[in-house]
Formats: structure tokens, C-alpha cells, sequence
């Protein structure tokens, strides 16, 4: 569930939110009783990223860069 914090309360607790956003907790930020955002903590990665783990799949032909005037230019 989440909490009804204003725009203007937002800005002046903002670090606080944050971090309470960080332990879970969800606020949806409103201007003149409106919701308009939502503050919530990002999703952390549970595994790393492996370099090189996309190497072979890619293919670029050749001539990917090789373009005409009439390329450049729509003649």
C-alpha cells in the first residue's frame, strides 16, 4: 500500500522518503490532491552482468556504414 505525500512535503523530506523508500515502502507524490509520481526504490540486480556474454549473437553487416549521397541527401 502506498502513502499520500504532496509535492511540496516531498521537497522538504525528501531524503527521508527516500530512505524509507529504500526499506520497501511506496509514496505517490500529489499537487493539489492529485496524484501525479510515485517514489519507490529501483529493483537491485541479482546477478552481475558477464562481459562478453553477448559476443557471437551480433552480427553487423559490412557495408552498415556505406551510404550514397542519395542516402544522405533522399535524392
Amino acid at each position: 500500500m502506498s502513502t499520500s505525500v504532496s509535492i511540496y512535503e516531498a521537497k522538504t523530506h525528501l531524503s527521508r522518503l527516500v530512505s524509507r523508500a529504500e526499506h520497501g515502502e511506496e509514496f505517490v507524490l500529489t499537487r493539489s490532491g492529485r496524484p501525479v509520481a510515485r517514489l519507490v526504490a529501483l529493483e537491485q540486480r541479482t546477478t552481475r552482468r558477464t562481459p562478453g556474454a553477448l559476443r557471437d549473437r551480433i552480427v553487423i553487416a559490412e557495408d552498415f556504414d556505406d551510404f550514397s549521397d542519395a542516402d544522405w541527401y533522399g535524392a
